[in-house]
């Protein structure tokens, strides 16, 4: 039919590969997530504030991989999409949903690092409990309200109808379309603004650990190098964690901002494998975020050697400090 979408014409092999890629990307996303999800829910020395906002990040990465990439790699292998219009916008609106509320989550573990690092004295009235958790009710609320408020009242073409009928909808077509205001929007609301936050505090803390390490005198040189170890190894991970968001995320959010203003000219190829680049930094993100840290290294351990099945595991000492 003329209304119909195109199927992909890759061959077989590239299919395949692109398959094996992709569930591949899947699989390494949930295993990751769901290890620093069983380690933070199991062993108690690590139920702090900051783990329960990791925990919660990796719930939602977690399910991300288990309810959005799968049908995304559909759409992004075939070209169609052959789960019905209905099914088609609410996997839009929770893959939206999902991806804001995971950069969310990235946006406030910042803010608690700041304070971790640069008020370590004031640290735990600042970021108690309560506070912990009208962050991650923030984090999930916001992006849902805005995802699914935008697509099932269908305000992302509002204005564009036109142009979205006659050039872009098609049956058995799956496509996240946005307008001029409603990309622009979007583009501000789940990448903009949390991006900014991340990347001011992180450059603040970065500047703070500078100064300090400036004026502490320290008595020996073994002291020294081990303060100057510790200052490298914080540099480096503020280097991963704003360099891995950011080229995983800015060139999606930068295509789709831009697309409507080119005149929707920017290939549906492109804006796939864009997409699937976004999706890396939920599969990153318990690589940084948990396993960067000793005390995650050792829990993973305890955990796939089995012990975890041992009475009293839940009460293992593993090493942590609240500052760190």
């Amino acid at each position: 039919m003329n209304i119909s979408c195109v199927e992909g014409k890759q061959s077989s092999d590239v299919r395949a590969s692109l398959y094996s890629l992709m569930v591949l990307i899947i699989l390494t996303t949930l295993a990751g997530n769901l290890l620093v999800i069983i380690s933070i829910s199991h062993f108690k020395q690590l139920h702090t504030p900051t783990n329960w906002l990791i925990h919660s990040l990796a719930i939602v990465d977690f399910l991300l991989g288990c309810l959005a990439m799968p049908y995304s790699m559909v759409r992004s292998v075939e070209h169609c999409w052959y789960f019905g219009e209905i099914f088609c916008k609410i996997h839009t609106s929770a893959d939206i949903m999902l991806s804001s509320a995971s950069i969310f989550h990235l946006s406030f573990i910042s803010i608690d690092r700041y304070y971790a690092v640069c008020d370590p004295l004031r640290y735990k009235t600042r970021m108690s409990i309560l506070v912990t958790f009208v962050m991650i009710f923030v984090s999930w609320s916001v992006p849902a309200v805005f995802a699914f408020g935008m697509i099932f009242m269908e305000l992302n073409f509002k204005g564009t109808e036109d142009v979205y009928y006659e050039h872009i909808h098609c049956r058995g077509g799956c496509v996240v379309f946005f307008s001029k205001i409603t990309g622009v929007v979007a583009f501000m609301i789940s990448f903009c603004i949390p991006g900014s936050v991340m990347l001011c505090v992180y450059c603040r803390i970065y500047f703070i650990a500078k100064e300090q390490a400036r004026s502490i005198k320290v008595a020996s040189q073994t002291l020294q190098t081990g303060f100057e170890v510790k200052k490298w190894k914080a540099e480096t991970t503020l280097g991963i964690v704003l360099g891995v968001f950011f080229v995983c995320w800015c060139p999606f959010f930068v295509c789709m901002v831009l697309g409507p203003f080119l005149g929707y000219t920017i290939p549906q190829t492109l804006s796939e494998a864009l997409i699937w680049f976004g999706y890396l930094n939920s599969t990153f993100n318990p690589m940084i975020y948990a396993f960067f840290y000793p005390q995650f290294r050792k829990a993973l351990k305890i955990i796939l050697f089995g012990k975890i099945f041992q009475r009293d595991s839940s009460r293992c000492t593993v090493f942590f400090d609240s500052n760190l």
